[in-house]
């Protein structure tokens, strides 16, 4: 099968819907005029509006082709991935969310800066970067295998399209534009995914039934949410669960983090959009599954015809094309679209402001430019996130000219291995106080080193070389976190015993960074009048657009029922938005 054919009715919602992303980022211009309004939104944000924002982008387009692939092979175990994330944002509004606001910072190697000096923070934002530039066109080149696989797009076209519209807004509108755009986008794909789940339910006769299909296929051992070593090759054990669990906790609660809770207004702001992340989280973790299981129950033939290397990561796409009316087709493309772009408009962000808050005043300094004003500092990072942006599209570009998608996949491995050393002393350096300026470099040493020696392995099997070595080598994800972790933890607790005399220069500013993470914000001395009553009856303006944008999708042949779903989702945008209103015209 070359690609599921998508009606011109789809193409016409898929780009009336882009465009008004476009015109709600070009709206928040006006909401930047400094450039902590431009990175962080002046930390004005209202919980929902940050949390919301920080769910869209804690995950991407993978959600709905590689996790629905997992699924539809292993069924529930997937769902670990997002429980995993679930539980990472609990921890943040149990404690952690707070601190990460309350570090005062427009970026997170500043927050590095205060805990472990200048020398660690230049490793970070020099690290950072590439890094993050890499990590988006990955992101964007996946999603272009995906769409010209399963939708027949052109992976050129999909690249350049997306990465367009994502600096369109994200460029001009700045932090405010992501975070208005992340929830727009969030209104229509939590809804319409729900629906989506729901169709699946009914289509196989309700939960009961759903449960029933499985058990009379023959694959309640394959669908167990831990699996023995017998399933898989070895992959979804006990061991992996953990590992999984541990890796995504310490991703959503150490320094690197903290980004996503800048934009809010306090600590107990942050508290609220992080419990409004883990509870979308949990829901998500069970409404995104029930579909692709749905496909290898009723339609594994259609899945299976795919001439792409996994079949299986078309699944979602398959059913959601199978059950949905037509119009909400175009709908569901936007919400697999939506989850990358809503990663990369914040990637590009969190990156410009590293450039222009960390790296460009090293450089002012060496280079001995005069200072900027603030004005100058707003225009480069919009020129700066132009510039990131189109490196990100070049970036994909490349990737999609190469043979095969061995790259991406490696690079993945590469990516994995690379980032969890930097991030362990992030989680250590916000419990551990007695440690010396080096922790942080010491700790990221002794895991590399790992990362290395797994690393060095996964390449042998790769490209062929030393098959009798790498078959006695080859680590799978579980050793190669364990390994990663232990071994930057063991750098970390080692660094302890190097640390200097409490009340060396050194121990005063540590201490100094603790006392500031854990004082709460005083809202109107710290940062002025807030801007709440705009913010709900703005977006809830263009909710409203958004709920119009779909009743008209009511004038598109279709049954009834396809037609009452429409409404239904039509209806839940509408009174979301109207709500919002009503409270920011109360207020």
């Amino acid at each position: 099968m070359s690609g599921l054919e998508i009606s011109n009715i789809e193409y016409l919602v898929i780009a009336g819907y882009l465009a008004l992303i476009i015109t709600v980022g070009l709206y928040f211009r006006k909401f930047s005029s400094n450039t902590d309004d431009y990175f962080k939104g002046g930390s004005k944000g209202t919980w929902w509006l940050v949390g919301s924002s920080a769910f869209m982008s804690a995950f991407s387009a993978w959600t709905f082709t590689g996790a629905a692939g997992i699924a539809y092979e292993a069924g529930f175990t997937v769902i670990v991935i997002y429980v995993g994330n679930a539980l990472g944002f609990f921890a943040n509004f149990l404690f952690t969310g707070p601190w990460l606001r309350q570090m005062r910072v427009t970026t997170f190697p500043e927050a590095i800066a205060l805990r472990f000096g200048e020398i660690t923070q230049d490793f970070y934002a020099f690290y950072e970067v590439p890094i993050r530039i890499l990590y988006s066109a990955m992101a964007l080149y996946g999603l272009g295998i995906f769409c010209s696989a399963v939708f027949g797009y052109d992976i050129n076209h999909v690249i350049i399209a997306c990465g367009i519209v994502v600096l369109l807004y994200s460029a001009t509108g700045g932090r405010w534009a992501v975070m208005a755009t992340d929830f727009l986008q969030g209104l229509i794909l939590v809804p319409l995914t729900l629906i989506v789940a729901w169709l699946c339910l009914d289509k196989l006769g309700g939960v009961s039934n759903f449960f029933q299909q499985i058990e009379a296929q023959g694959l309640t051992e394959a669908y167990s949410i831990v699996n023995s070593t017998t399933f898989f090759g070895g992959a979804y054990t006990w061991g992996w669960v953990s590992a999984m669990m541990m890796k995504q906790f310490i991703v959503f609660n150490s320094m690197s983090a903290a980004p996503r809770y800048f934009s809010v207004k306090d600590g107990d702001e942050a508290r609220k959009a992080a419990l409004l992340g883990g509870v979308l989280m949990l829901i998500g973790s069970i409404v995104w599954m029930i579909p692709p299981i749905t496909a290898r129950l009723l339609y594994a033939e259609q899945v299976m015809a795919f001439d792409i290397s996994k079949p299986a990561e078309a699944s979602y796409a398959v059913v959601s094309i199978s059950l949905l009316p037509v119009g909400l087709v175009g709908l569901i493309v936007v919400a697999i679209l939506a989850a990358t772009m809503s990663s990369m408009d914040t990637g590009l962000n969190t990156n410009v402001a590293i450039l222009i808050k960390d790296i460009y005043p090293k450089l002012s300094r060496a280079l001995k430019w005069k200072p900027k004003a603030e004005a100058a500092l707003l225009s480069y990072g919009r020129l700066l996130t132009w510039l990131m942006g189109f490196l990100v599209v070049l970036l994909s570009l490349y990737f999609a000219q190469q043979d095969g998608s061995g790259i991406f996949e490696i690079m993945l491995k590469v990516g994995t291995l690379l980032l969890m050393p930097i991030t362990i002393p992030l989680l250590w350096g916000m419990f551990i106080r007695q440690t010396p300026w080096w922790a942080a470099l010491f700790s990221i040493a002794c895991a590399l080193v790992i990362s290395c020696l797994a690393f060095f392995s996964i390449s042998l099997t790769y490209f062929g070389f030393s098959q009798a070595y790498s078959d006695g080598f080859n680590w799978n994800f579980q050793q190669q976190f364990f390994g990663v972790f232990g071994a930057g933890t063991f750098g970390f607790l080692l660094s302890t015993l190097f640390a200097p005399a409490t009340d060396s220069e050194h121990r005063a500013k540590v201490n100094k960074f603790f006392t500031r993470m854990k004082t709460p914000i005083d809202f109107e001395k710290e940062i002025g009048e807030g801007n709440d009553l705009e913010q709900l009856t703005i977006i809830g303006r263009f909710g409203l657009a958004v709920a119009g944008f779909i009743f008209l999708l009511l004038f598109i042949p279709n049954p009834m029922e396809g037609r009452l779903i429409i409404f239904g989702l039509a209806l839940v945008v509408g009174i979301v938005s109207g709500l919002m209103i009503r409270a920011g015209r109360k207020g």
